[in-house]
């Protein structure tokens, strides 16, 4: 009795809890508990392609811009292009990146921009896209480097320029000035070629802003492809090789010839023919000094016929595609001549 009674007691009240703690590791899946970070490989084409297009962005909005101001004086907004392309940076900036929203070229390659140093902290991930955007910090200090940096450039080069310090042998401090600043734009350019070779190589942040901003370009939908659309390009390389035919074939066709051929399906040509015999077909008036075109006897000018002679050895007369082999007064009083004489 003691036996069964013993066997028949319920377990203790945390017996639940014990084995609950017991078999929570097994339950949860070891790969997702531990993985912060899922290795990605973002197209190196998508983030060129981007950068390009935001470019041709920035130009079409220029242009645009440019035409606004046509009317007005010439070479007005010559003075201030490096403020337009500032005010026109700036408003890409601020309606895009600012916004938490990618800039034209970045949506159309379906990228976007995540701040880098606080995708360690993520715990569980799924497609390895996952992320913050930029900081308000980085934001900022973006467009500092993006418009305000390449505005100083441009404007101290062409006030250096302008003030011609690399030629300034007497002015120590301006040539000493005009030094440091093309040793800091040699520095910068190595500096990008070799953030250049290692996007190659690992393809994350494609210029230095983006490295030292820790701000990496990812795919902003994990399940949109990349778009290419071939169309304009086959629509270009038909007109450029339709184009190179015309230009090889219309030397090789005679004028006169298509004329001729053209001539009996013309409307007018029975009401326009008498006027046509009258007028030398060079010139289009009337001959003043009329001659005829042997052996076809068409009426040309003297010096109009005689010129085209003399310039082509085997001249057709315009009006019938004959050749002319020797030309004769119209009155029929001078003897035959050779055009060539």
């Amino acid at each position: 009795m003691s036996s069964s009674n013993l066997s028949q007691q319920p377990p203790p009240e945390d017996e639940w809890i014990r084995t609950y703690l017991k078999l929570l590791p097994e339950w949860q899946p070891p790969a997702l508990s531990h993985q912060s970070m899922i290795p990605i490989s973002i197209s190196r084409v998508n983030q060129f392609d981007a950068a390009r297009l935001d470019i041709e962005m920035s130009a079409m909005l220029k242009e645009q811009l440019v035409k606004v101001f046509s009317l007005m004086k010439p070479g007005m907004l010559f003075q201030y292009e490096p403020e337009l392309d500032a005010f026109l940076e700036f408003l890409i900036w601020r309606f895009s990146i600012w916004v938490d929203k990618p800039t034209p070229g970045n949506a159309l390659m379906n990228l976007r921009y995540r701040d880098e140093r606080a995708v360690d902290s993520i715990g569980k991930v799924r497609t390895g896209l996952e992320g913050p955007g930029l900081t308000i910090a980085q934001k900022i200090w973006y467009c500092i480097a993006t418009v305000g940096g390449q505005y100083t450039w441009a404007r101290l080069q062409s006030f250096s320029a302008f003030r011609r310090w690399g030629d300034s042998e007497q002015r120590p401090l301006a040539r000493r000035a005009w030094i440091l600043i093309q040793r800091i734009e040699g520095l910068y350019k190595a500096a990008s070629f070799g953030n250049l070779l290692i996007f190659l190589y690992t393809g994350r942040f494609r210029n230095l802003i983006e490295r030292v901003l820790q701000a990496r370009l990812v795919y902003g939908s994990p399940n949109m492809n990349r778009a290419v659309s071939f169309e304009y390009m086959n629509r270009q390389l038909v007109w450029n090789e339709f184009s190179e035919m015309l230009l090889l074939l219309l030397p090789l066709l005679n004028s006169s010839s298509i004329k001729k051929f053209l001539s009996p399906f013309s409307k007018d040509n029975s009401s326009s023919s008498k006027v046509d015999d009258d007028t030398c077909p060079i010139c289009q008036a009337i001959p003043t000094i009329p001659f005829l075109a042997l052996p076809c006897q068409h009426r040309y000018c003297y010096h109009c016929l005689s010129t085209r002679c003399a310039a082509a050895t085997s001249f057709r007369c315009l009006r019938c595609g004959e050749p002319v082999v020797a030309m004769q007064r119209h009155s029929g009083l001078a003897s035959n001549t050779n055009p060539n004489q």
